[in-house]
């Protein structure tokens, strides 16, 4: 989502560096390009950055004149801490974010007993993404020695040692923290639930009808779901609209059917859902709402219409939209 950023370099093992070229071309992802990863983090840094070097007879990058380091163990950075610390990268030559420390860091002595304890207060966790002016980053990298390459951790410290660099602290969101743990993942799926969860898009035919239940649907979700934001469109055939929020990354949609028991304005939702690609990255849910007069439609007619929406049900699960259907009887 961040369209600011130019290109993106990921250092992939080898054993996955065809799997990464698939996840990119399935996902369709633009301006990234790969490169060997070392066998530690600072030298995987360091190849990231001899790719975008202009020195170096294989690069076919630019150099940028800031760059950002980020590590894919911390998923969900947001767009305003990257803005920060390049604001402050620029203007101080190295900027990284940072959190309070939530346990008290200990030094055990050789014996494995309690030799001294860190003053919790007056120390921060460093954390990801941290910025630098591109000069400031590459040459301190090419100046490491060995050891720095294979036990260091902190790129802050080499912009210090070798740059001269004092990196200025940027305050991270809460959510910078690391999937280090299998119990991690969990947490992760928790947070895209509830992220891709904040919108529901109501396509209806209003036609200009203050009346239309669809506007008392709207209104109910509103008041029900706050501070989901919940938002009515016109049906597909109506304009480009639809194809805004859609690449605005809204995962939930209920079509809203009045005085009809077809699929029509549901299936052209369905095919624009697949075309945008949006289920690729998430499963997209959809809501098919139909009223039926109960007195003037046959039983028989009624159950048809749910086994239809059944079956098409499991048709687009295989496109990762989950469909459901909502058939609503009532007297006319």
């Amino acid at each position: 989502r961040v369209c600011w950023i130019k290109d993106i370099v990921v250092a992939v093992t080898g054993e996955n560096m065809e799997a990464m070229k698939s996840i990119i071309q399935k996902y369709q992802h633009q301006r990234i390009s790969l490169v060997e990863a070392g066998v530690t983090r600072h030298r995987s840094i360091f190849n990231g950055l001899k790719a975008l070097a202009e020195d170096q007879p294989d690069s076919q990058l630019s150099k940028p004149e800031v760059v950002i380091i980020h590590d894919a163990v911390r998923p969900f950075v947001e767009e305003d801490v990257l803005l920060k610390v390049v604001s402050a990268a620029k203007e101080h030559g190295a900027a990284g974010a940072i959190r309070p420390l939530v346990s008290t860091v200990i030094s055990p002595s050789a014996d494995g007993c309690l030799e001294h304890s860190l003053e919790r207060a007056r120390h921060r966790a460093s954390e990801m993404p941290q910025a630098f002016l591109f000069d400031v980053i590459y040459e301190a990298y090419q100046q490491c020695s060995d050891y720095d390459l294979e036990f260091g951790t902190e790129c802050l410290q080499l912009a210090l040692k070798y740059g001269h660099i004092k990196a200025k602290l940027v305050e991270g969101s809460p959510e910078l923290w690391k999937v280090t743990y299998k119990r991690d993942l969990y947490a992760a799926e928790s947070i895209i639930k509830e992220r891709v969860s904040r919108h529901i898009c109501v396509v209806m035919d209003t036609k200009e009808d203050g009346n239309h239940v669809g506007h008392h649907l709207e209104e109910i979700l509103k008041n029900e779901l706050n501070p989901v934001k919940v938002t009515s469109q016109l049906p597909c055939h109506a304009g480009r609209d639809l194809e805004q929020i859609m690449s605005e990354q809204c995962y939930s949609y209920i079509c809203v059917n009045v005085m009809t028991s077809d699929f029509e304005e549901t299936r052209k939702l369905v095919n624009m859902l697949e075309e945008s690609n949006l289920s690729i990255l998430y499963p997209v849910v959809v809501v098919s709402v139909h009223f039926l007069d109960y007195k003037s439609v046959p039983f028989d007619q009624k159950m048809e219409n749910l086994m239809q929406i059944r079956e098409y049900a499991k048709e687009v699960k295989k496109r990762n939209i989950l469909l459901c259907g909502l058939l609503i009887c009532y007297p006319q």
